[in-house]
């Protein structure tokens, strides 16, 4: 007989508008991919024209009180029907930041990207554990392939995982990014990125109604079935179609682990007059407005649906690029603040930092932050790094402070470099000596850390006096 439980648990969960929606989709997309979508854009939807870039690229310094609106926020504020490039009122020229393109090696499976989560995500060594026995059936779609029981029957009796837990760990597998993954079958793959919406958005529960029970009326383009099914209006069906289609029916392959051959900085980095500066780079994509002309024409206008769909969507696509642009600029600002010491000093000057951290600074979700920091590079004067570089696992050292597990590679790095070459540090040594340091590792930590970074054994390393 089954167990039945209540339990109250407190979460952070992110709720979204249709706007949200698409801009974290956008957020997904190097800059090459999204000037692609954003010039197909431009050739189908004779609501969108290009405009002429007049601002400066937007930038924000660390420690600046003046707020930078967050993604969730942005819909509450005055939109314009103009995707610039922020301030207005400045008539600098645009692309001021120089343009370079940089050897992309971020190439990633979902797979990994999803254990990267599981990792930096706020999952407890037995969730994560449970967390990646399911990744492992999630096919490249980010469809789960195996039915729970099944999945149970492959785990280890002296585990002690039930069914209840294993169906929980499932739950906040499919809150990771991409939105979607780890859907059984369409209709709950569609239902999981519908729940994300905000609840008060129009159509949501009769959208996540036809995703969950009726998806073969929808293939089928019945309305009117839909409409007698579920009593209701033309107008509320509409919006449920448009809210499904604004789905992606498989949320896996929107993570590629074929390598790009360049990429294009999202963010840069500076120091001036102390202070650590932020700027978005804009200048590599096309500036798209509303087409006031035709927008004129249909105000008043009953008909032209096809026009007002495509106004709207245009409108959608406006905001969802400021989104996007925003919660660039605020997770960047975010990681240069806790990483200011990795900038002035070196990577063993790096803090410790998970997806969560990040997440609750801005009070995003951590899914969110995972699509921010997945192909976005930061151009810094130390190099240009993946967003994601910034994250890293911690170890207890004796001063109480944690010590990032990237600090400890670059210690170990040195340690190894400073060496006598004709007696080279074994992993018992280079223990010992973090923990004069303060660090507390054990030695099959050293020994992993070493080989990750492709240093061979001290008895490798050994070189005769006849060498030298």
């Amino acid at each position: 007989m089954a167990k039945l439980s209540l339990q109250l648990k407190l979460g952070q969960s992110l709720t979204m508008t249709p706007q949200l929606q698409q801009a974290i989709r956008l957020l997904q997309l190097p800059v090459l991919d999204l000037n692609t979508q954003l010039e197909e854009a431009l050739e189908t939807n004779l609501m969108l024209e290009q405009d002429e870039p007049v601002d400066p690229p937007q930038q924000s310094e660390q420690g600046e009180t003046a707020e930078v609106v967050a993604g969730e926020d942005i819909e509450q504020g005055d939109w314009e029907d103009i995707y610039g490039s922020g301030r207005k009122g400045d008539n600098a020229p645009a692309g001021q930041l120089p343009q370079i393109d940089l050897p992309d090696t971020s190439g990633q499976s979902l797979h990994e990207h999803l254990l990267w989560q599981l990792q930096m995500d706020d999952f407890s060594p037995r969730e994560a554990a449970i967390g990646e026995t399911i990744v492992d059936y999630i096919n490249d779609d980010g469809y789960l392939t195996e039915s729970l029981p099944g999945i149970l029957e492959t785990l280890p009796a002296d585990t002690g995982v039930e069914l209840q837990e294993l169906e929980a760990v499932l739950k906040r597998v499919q809150q990771l990014d991409p939105a979607g993954v780890g859907g059984r079958d369409p209709g709950e793959c569609i239902s999981i990125q519908l729940q994300q919406l905000d609840p008060a958005e129009p159509a949501r529960a009769l959208a996540i109604q036809i995703a969950e029970n009726d998806l073969a009326l929808l293939a089928d383009r019945d309305l009117a079935g839909l409409r007698r099914k579920l009593g209701a209006s033309e107008e509320e069906i509409d919006l449920a179609v448009m809210l499904i289609k604004s789905c992606h029916p498989r949320p896996g392959s929107t993570i590629q682990a074929s390598t790009a051959q360049y990429v294009i900085p999202d963010v840069y980095v500076r120091k001036q007059d102390g202070r650590w500066i932020v700027e978005v780079n804009r200048g590599g994509s096309p500036q798209i407005k509303v087409n006031q002309a035709y927008a004129d024409l249909l105000r008043g206008n009953g008909e032209h649906s096809t026009l007002r769909t495509q106004l709207q969507e245009a409108r959608w696509l406006i905001r969802s690029l400021e989104i996007r642009h925003e919660t660039l600029l605020k997770v960047a600002m975010s990681i240069v603040e806790r990483q200011a010491d990795f900038l002035d000093r070196g990577e063993e000057s790096m803090k410790p930092m998970i997806l969560k951290d990040i997440a609750e600074m801005l009070q995003m979700h951590e899914s969110t932050i995972s699509r921010v920091t997945t192909n976005k590079f930061m151009h810094t004067p130390r190099g240009v790094f993946e967003f994601r570089y910034f994250f890293s696992s911690q170890l207890a050292s004796d001063d109480g402070d944690a010590q990032s597990s990237t600090a400890i590679r670059a210690r170990i790095k040195r340690l190894i470099g400073q060496e006598n070459p004709a007696k080279p540090l074994s992993d018992s040594k280079i223990t010992k000596l973090l923990g004069d340091e303060g660090i507390k590792v054990a030695r099959r930590t050293v020994a992993k850390y070493r080989e990750a970074m492709n240093i061979a054994p001290s008895n490798e390393r050994r070189e005769s006096p006849a060498h030298h």
